[in-house]
């Protein structure tokens, strides 16, 4: 039986403005930068001030958007030291798991799992789209995880969240989904043969190769938005 009490409809609205809003966000039809208000996302998305609040508020938390002093909302710029510091404290996580998993007197099975997945009996079998990045960051944080210490884990989590935003675009073009699978494929084979150094330097240079594509990209991604945006003002002004 469906709950159609005042509070549940509010929580709905608030969580369909927040899914509308994040994809905005992630397709760059926001781009860092951009500024609005309550009321401007309200009229867009038919939604009154409450929910919006409640789902800039929740965006905010997370590290999407900043309020402005009297002047609105904020599409959070992005800090690229901010993003380099998160980078290299990754790799030092998960270089020193990948040590610890190659300490263990046994692999553990989560390393059969991920060679299965990563090294396909045929290319026809790879993921694609979305599911390659899902399955990209569970490849790096069952790694972690594997190796037993669970503050790691969590510490290497919060900052898997925090790059989300701009890794996913690490797997919107075929060459990166390639060297993905290619890189992974090494990086477990290493593993599976105990070489930790070598597994541990792999993996710093397939996470520093994708550090450098996802800048790229995402920088061609909001020229392209700028730009767009820019014709349509243009288009509306004459």
């Amino acid at each position: 039986m469906t709950d159609k009490s005042p509070g549940r409809r509010k929580e709905s609205m608030a969580d369909r403005v927040y899914e509308a809003l994040k994809a905005d966000i992630f397709e760059f039809r926001l781009i860092p930068g951009d500024r609005f208000s309550e009321g401007d996302i309200g009229g867009r998305l038919q939604a009154s001030r409450t929910p919006v609040r409640e789902a800039l508020y929740r965006l905010q938390r997370e590290g999407y958007v900043d309020v402005l002093f009297r002047s609105g909302w904020q599409v959070r710029p992005l800090d690229f030291q901010q993003v380099a510091d998160l980078y290299d404290l990754r790799i030092t996580l998960e270089r020193a798991a990948v040590e610890k998993l190659c300490q263990l007197p046994e692999p553990p099975p989560t390393l059969r799992t991920l060679t299965a997945i990563w090294n396909p009996d045929h290319p026809s079998e790879r993921a694609v789209g979305s599911t390659v990045r899902a399955l990209d960051e569970s490849f790096h944080c069952d790694l972690v995880a594997a190796a037993g210490n669970r503050e790691m884990t969590r510490i290497h989590r919060e900052i898997t969240e925090r790059l989300r935003i701009i890794r996913r675009l690490d797997f919107t073009r075929d060459d990166r989904i390639d060297a993905t699978y290619e890189e992974h494929a090494e990086i477990l084979d290493a593993l599976r043969r105990g070489e930790a150094s070598h597994a541990a330097d792999l993996l710093a240079s397939h996470i520093r190769s994708s550090q450098d594509a996802v800048k790229e990209i995402t920088m061609e991604r909001i020229r392209e938005a700028a730009e767009y945006q820019r014709q349509q003002t243009t288009a509306a002004e004459e």
